[in-house]
């Protein structure tokens, strides 16, 4: 049912007494009552915004495409989960996150920003993520090893709690600003601060476990 949504969401009849609707209350009628029209607002709502989003992050329309299709599906699979209370727009952006980190793997097709670049337009410089967690070193060894410990950081921000891995991927791998991020996500600024104290934190902990105890 969904699919076919979707795939025509361009071409999507959206009634005008949706469009008055906010986003839980489109949500909340095509989880009670199986309401298409209000699924297709939704969808047209959000189709330009979202696209862009992961055209951005992927780097290729026709991956953003179908990241895009599965994030309505996810949605149309997963909407008796969505919790009561919380707001639509940061749940679709870790659902097309998570869509978009999929895609990615079964392409093999890296993040486009590095770790080891610093993100300029952030307000506060926490530095990157491989500065956090090793010691600068030169030499063609050193190099090798810093390509092995960037794939190990890869790795382990995948595997991040949600919320971490979306204010992470935001930040350090889509270059965006606290503010921008804190929008996506529906949170203050000093949430999203805190969320990638946390993620560095616990990818210094995953280290030092897997590296530390091995050279003992």
């Amino acid at each position: 049912m969904s699919q076919t949504i979707v795939s025509k969401r361009a071409n999507s009849a959206v009634t005008s007494g949706w469009s008055n609707e906010s986003d839980e209350e489109l949500l909340s009628a095509y989880r009670r009552k199986g309401d298409r029209q209000a699924f297709a607002e939704l969808v047209h709502r959000y189709e330009r915004e979202l696209y862009s989003y992961l055209r951005r992050f992927l780097g290729d329309a026709v991956l953003a495409e179908d990241a895009f299709q599965g994030t309505f599906l996810q949605v149309h699979l997963k909407c008796h989960q969505f919790e009561e209370g919380r707001k639509v727009r940061p749940w679709l952006y870790t659902v097309a996150t998570n869509q978009a980190i999929d895609a990615q793997r079964r392409n093999k097709r890296h993040r486009m920003v590095s770790l080891d670049r610093r993100n300029s337009e952030s307000e506060d410089d926490l530095g990157t993520l491989m500065e956090l967690l090793v010691t600068k070193e030169s030499g063609p060894v050193a190099r090798f090893e810093a390509d092995e410990r960037r794939d190990w950081v890869r790795k382990a921000v995948d595997e991040l709690p949600e919320p971490l891995l979306s204010a992470v991927t935001l930040i350090y791998y889509q270059g965006l600003k606290y503010r921008e991020a804190a929008e996506i996500l529906d949170v203050p600024v000093g949430t999203v601060k805190s969320r990638l104290h946390t993620a560095i934190l616990k990818l210094n902990e995953a280290w030092n476990g897997a590296h530390l105890s091995g050279e003992n």
